[in-house]
């Protein structure tokens, strides 16, 4: 059964850094295109980062900013999202997702989903 699963997410003060991870098990991991999204409550689901199979990344500029970066083991089947220089408006759960394509990806309609991690940041 194809398991996608995300950790690392809790509370933290603005100017703080976290690292998410996504621990993938259940399908061909290097196939794969990975990235993280994320939902802040009220607000609409927003593309964080995206990594294809090579390693190459893209990020959402008007979301990250600069200050988050993707990343991806794959001897470990683990996707991780460095978070940097957090701020409020950065809470939100943030997704972990993959496909095969990554224009599917980037559109919102991937073939997997986790089930997200919880990120708070207090001011």
């Amino acid at each position: 059964e194809v398991q996608v699963v995300e950790s690392g997410g809790r509370s933290v003060q603005a100017g703080g850094s976290l690292r998410l991870s996504c621990a993938v098990t259940g399908f061909p991991y290097s196939g794969h295109c990975m990235g993280w999204f994320r939902r802040a409550p009220g607000k609409e689901r927003e593309g964080v980062a995206f990594i294809n199979r090579d390693g190459a990344t893209s990020y959402v500029d008007s979301v990250v900013k600069g200050r988050f970066t993707i990343s991806k083991d794959n001897a470990r089947n683990t996707l991780y999202l460095q978070l940097n220089n957090l701020k409020p408006e950065d809470t939100a759960k943030y997704y972990c997702a993959s496909s095969i394509l990554l224009s599917q990806l980037q559109s919102g309609t991937p073939d997997h989903w986790g089930q997200g991690t919880q990120v708070t940041v207090s001011s």
